[in-house]
């Protein structure tokens, strides 16, 4: 794990904003590992409880539990922070179409109200979760950041305009931001669980349990699978990143292609299962094949991922095993 060699001034504090989270968590942990302090802001609306409870002993780490979309919660939690990862956001391109209103509130207003507050507190940078899916259709591969298409959900309109909020952030105050927009994170601690759960672990969990996995759609859709510990090292880079980088947004990822039929193969090939999938329909609002271009992530934050799909496909697979 390249990322624990990256220095920070001593005694740092990191909000963690979703830090009961998948993301967030990992991210948590990391930074306890290097030995600096984090404070994790949660509503325990999609986050865990568990992912708290194995921090709580940590002389480091402080839970606060809160709401983004109230502004006096931001101001306690950015009191003396050196650096925001706000990773809080309900994700879910099915659900968002569903409940359109509800993820304006809350992934926008709530990221502005972090974004004002963290200015105001004067914080050192301010780093967020954007998504592969601002690229709407788009069609053109590998994704590159400046050639977006038309939104196809109100989950991807959130995090384009919180890209665009950031921006101008950084135009008119001086808010050092940087946008990651992840590409299909996958790794320990992922839930495997409900309607809108990302498909390798749900895929995981099935097959773990002698059920059949369901795949939406005809499976050659493609996608940049992005291993977790990726994502934590391009979190911290983008904290150490220069001014001329702020304001913008980059792919995070790892560079590949994979398809969802040849993932679900190679699990079951992995787990010695011979089970074959059902087929859904695909999902509203889904785009059909993804994979970044990470060269602007390279040049401008020194992300240089360290684990590709194989290598973090293994250490999930083992992950799963051990705590399903």
């Amino acid at each position: 794990m390249s990322y624990r060699k990256l220095k920070f001034p001593e005694n740092s504090l990191f909000l963690v904003t979703g830090g009961a989270g998948f993301i967030g968590s990992n991210l948590c942990e990391a930074i306890l590992s290097m030995g600096y302090k984090v404070r994790c802001l949660d509503d325990l609306s999609t986050g865990k409880k568990e992912h708290i409870d194995m921090f709580l002993d940590h002389p480091d780490y402080e839970f606060m539990k809160g709401d983004i979309k109230d502004i006096g919660t931001c101001k306690k939690a950015c009191a003396g922070v050196d650096y925001v990862l706000h990773q809080a956001a309900w994700g879910s391109v099915p659900r968002s179409i569903e409940m359109p209103l509800f993820y304006a509130n809350n992934n926008i207003i709530g990221t502005v109200n972090m974004m004002e507050v963290a200015r105001v507190s004067k914080v050192k940078k301010f780093v967020y979760a954007s998504s592969s899916s601002v690229y709407g259709d788009e069609p053109n591969l590998p994704k590159q950041e400046g050639r977006e298409g038309r939104l196809l959900s109100p989950y991807a309109l959130t995090k384009r305009a919180d890209e665009e909020f950031a921006r101008m952030y950084t135009k008119f105050y001086g808010l050092e931001t940087y946008g990651m927009r992840y590409f299909n994170v996958f790794g320990r601690r992922q839930d495997p669980d409900g309607a809108y759960a990302a498909v390798i672990p749900k895929f995981l969990k099935l097959l773990l349990q002698g059920e059949t996995p369901t795949i939406n759609g005809d499976g050659r859709q493609s996608r940049d699978f992005t291993y977790i510990d990726n994502v934590i090292e391009a979190n911290l880079k983008a904290c150490l990143a220069s001014e001329e980088a702020a304001g913008e947004a980059f792919n995070i990822a790892y560079g590949g292609r994979e398809y969802l039929i040849d993932i679900y193969y190679g699990l079951t090939k992995a787990l010695g299962i011979e089970a074959e999938p059902n087929f859904g329909p695909e999902r509203a609002g889904d785009i059909r094949h993804s994979n970044a271009d990470i060269s602007k992530a390279k040049k401008l934050l020194g992300y240089d991922p360290e684990y590709s799909f194989e290598e973090g496909i293994k250490l999930a697979i083992d992950w799963y095993r051990e705590n399903l």
